[in-house]
C-alpha cells in the first residue's frame, strides 16, 4: 500500500519533489513558542496555535506537492489581469477559459492553472483530494480544490487558481509549498446523510437531538479540557 509521485527521467533531481506534509512545516510555525511568557499571567495560560493539535494534525496531515520551478506572476488592473512567465523548460502556468467560472464570487479574474509534472498512482479504491496547503498563508494565489480518482487516472493533473494578492509582481519561488494532497478511501468518504440512527459497516453521519449520556460525555470532555492543559494531546487524540 503507497501512492506513488512518479515523473520523468529528466525531471528527477531538477523538478521539487513531493514530500510528508509534517517535514513541511513553515518557518513561522517552527519559531513560534508553545508558550507566549510575554503574556503569560493568572489569568491567561498563553498558549499558541503550536500547542493546538487539530491545527497541526490539518497542517500535517498527507502530503505537500511543492511548485516544481520558480513562477512570476504579474498582477494588473485589481487583479483583471495575470502575466506569468519563468524560465523553467516546460510550460508552468496556462490560462482557462473565464466562461468557466461565471457566477464565481471571484469571476472578474481571469482562472489559471498550474502546470504539474509528477503523476500520482494509488492503491485500487484510493482517491486524492488536492487544495491549498491548509493553514498556510503566503500564496498570492486561491488553488481550485478537486478530488481525483487516483487509483484509475494515473496521468499529469494540473491545479487551477485564481490569483488572489494585490497588483505587482509575485514570485513563487521552486520548492514552495502549493498544494496538500490528501489520499483517501472512496467507500469510507462515501456517506448518506440520514435523520435517523442506521447501522452501516462504514460511518453514516446522523442529524438527531443528543441522549442524556451523550450530554454528559459531551459536558465531561470539555471540562477536562478546561481542567488541564493538553488533555486532548494526551487522552483523546489518537497516536500518530
Amino acid at each position: 500500500m503507497s501512492i506513488e509521485f512518479l515523473c520523468q527521467p529528466d525531471d528527477y533531481g531538477v523538478l521539487a519533489e513531493p514530500v510528508p506534509a509534517r517535514l513541511a512545516l513553515p518557518e513561522w510555525f517552527r519559531r513560534i513558542p508553545a508558550v507566549d511568557r510575554s503574556v503569560l499571567s493568572a489569568t491567561n495560560n498563553g498558549l499558541t496555535v503550536k500547542r493546538c493539535m487539530p491545527f497541526l494534525d490539518a497542517m500535517t496531515l498527507g502530503y505537500i506537492l511543492p511548485i516544481g520551478a520558480t513562477v512570476r506572476l504579474q498582477i494588473t488592473e485589481q487583479g483583471r489581469k495575470i502575466d506569468a512567465g519563468w524560465e523553467f523548460d516546460r510550460t508552468m502556468v496556462s490560462n482557462h477559459g473565464s466562461y468557466q467560472i461565471v457566477g464565481h464570487p471571484l469571476a472578474d479574474r481571469p482562472p489559471m492553472k498550474f502546470h504539474n509534472y509528477w503523476t500520482i498512482k494509488t492503491p485500487p479504491g484510493w482517491s486524492c483530494l488536492f487544495m491549498a496547503p491548509l493553514n498556510r498563508a503566503g500564496l498570492p494565489v486561491e488553488i481550485i480544490a478537486g478530488v481525483v480518482d487516483t487509483d484509475t487516472y494515473a496521468s499529469l493533473i494540473n491545479f487551477p487558481f485564481i490569483a488572489t494578492a494585490p497588483d505587482g509582481v509575485h514570485i513563487i519561488e521552486k520548492g514552495t509549498p502549493l498544494v496538500q494532497v490528501i489520499p483517501f478511501r472512496r467507500e469510507e468518504a462515501e456517506l448518506d446523510l440520514r435523520k435517523e440512527r442506521v447501522s452501516f459497516d462504514r460511518l453514516t453521519p446522523v442529524v438527531a437531538v443528543e441522549t442524556k449520556d451523550e450530554g454528559r460525555e459531551r459536558e465531561r470532555i470539555l471540562r477536562n479540557t478546561q481542567a488541564s492543559e493538553g488533555w486532548y494531546r494526551k487522552f483523546a487524540r489518537a497516536k500518530r
